[in-house]
């Protein structure tokens, strides 16, 4: 016998239920029929004109996905207004109903599994990067930065924002230095098994890209030194001055630069646009292109792709 999840999953292929429009549709419909008898009848929740599923809102949606832990907005109509509610409204009551000829649905599992499946479409989305010419690059930079962090938090035990860091850091790099010049890893490739002394490795330069200094880090950047390397460290803003008060604990002031990721970068578009406004988003861009092909590359995430919008 094939089970719930098996059942659900089969109908969300056949009906390509994977995207903002379609999830609103079944998440609502399933908790508006699970107190309804069967057979259940298509006709009773359509509008009097027949235009649109009747109970859908943007409003509704928010709070059954909210009693799953999901905060994001995932459509502001609900799929009241998308044009294919209505047909998937049909096909969805069909497939409950045969569902139920066969043996009781359970109306908790089936709602639990969309709500899975409209985690799993947040988790697929990129970040989205917005040059907004009336904001400095650092800012539009910030809330990027933002949206690491708030998917992070989401997704525990993910490092959405050191990863975005690494490789945005390695996209700069690709901007400025000859192709091969410089070795590319993967986010999740420690140092030890890959014998590399940091993230990368240029000339006697060692850049280590990191969210949070610890004195794991700072072992590393002493050995650099003792190698006769000069220890880089690459950070997020609001993390340089802790990294500075380690490094002086540590015994190692002067001998270690600090650098923030968003200074980095956004230095970096200035000069190459030779200061020049009108040509910042081009060479913001080029950096974006060449982080999402460098994640393309070296990680299997999808999600962790950039979207650049310019203003």
């Amino acid at each position: 016998m094939v089970n719930a999840e098996e059942k659900l999953r089969l109908f969300q292929a056949e009906n390509n239920i994977v995207t903002k429009g379609p999830l609103s549709v079944v998440v609502q419909f399933t908790r508006m029929v699970r107190e309804k008898e069967f057979p259940l009848d298509p006709s009773e929740f359509k509008t009097e004109k027949e235009g649109q599923v009747a109970g859908l809102g943007g409003g509704n949606l928010k709070r059954i996905l909210r009693d799953y832990g999901i905060t994001q907005q995932l459509s502001s109509e609900g799929g009241r207004t998308s044009r294919g509610s209505m047909g998937l409204m049909i096909k969805y009551v069909d497939f409950l109903n045969r569902w139920n000829a066969e043996e009781t649905v359970d109306f908790d599992e089936i709602e639990a599994f969309w709500a899975e499946q409209v985690r799993e479409y947040f988790r697929n989305q990129p970040f989205v990067l917005t040059a907004d010419t009336s904001k400095t690059v650092g800012a539009n930079l910030d809330e990027l930065f933002e949206q690491a962090r708030k998917r992070q938090k989401q997704n525990p035990g993910t490092q959405y924002l050191g990863t975005v860091l690494q490789h945005l850091v390695a996209a700069k790099l690709c901007l400025i230095l000859p192709e091969g010049s410089f070795e590319i890893h993967g986010a999740s490739v420690a140092d030890a098994p890959t014998a590399r002394s940091g993230d990368f490795v240029i000339n006697k330069t060692i850049i280590h890209c990191t969210t949070s200094v610890g004195d794991l880090l700072l072992n590393k950047c002493k050995v650099n030194i003792e190698n006769g390397f000069r220890p880089v460290i690459i950070t997020i803003y609001e993390r340089v001055q802790t990294a500075l008060n380690q490094i002086e604990d540590a015994g190692l002031s002067g001998r270690i630069e600090v650098w923030d990721i968003q200074q980095f970068l956004s230095s970096n578009v200035h000069e190459h646009s030779l200061f020049d406004e009108g040509k910042q988003n081009a060479t913001l861009g080029t950096i974006i292109e060449n982080y999402n092909h460098i994640v393309s590359e070296k990680e299997n995430d999808p999600s962790l792709r950039i979207e650049f919008e310019a203003r």
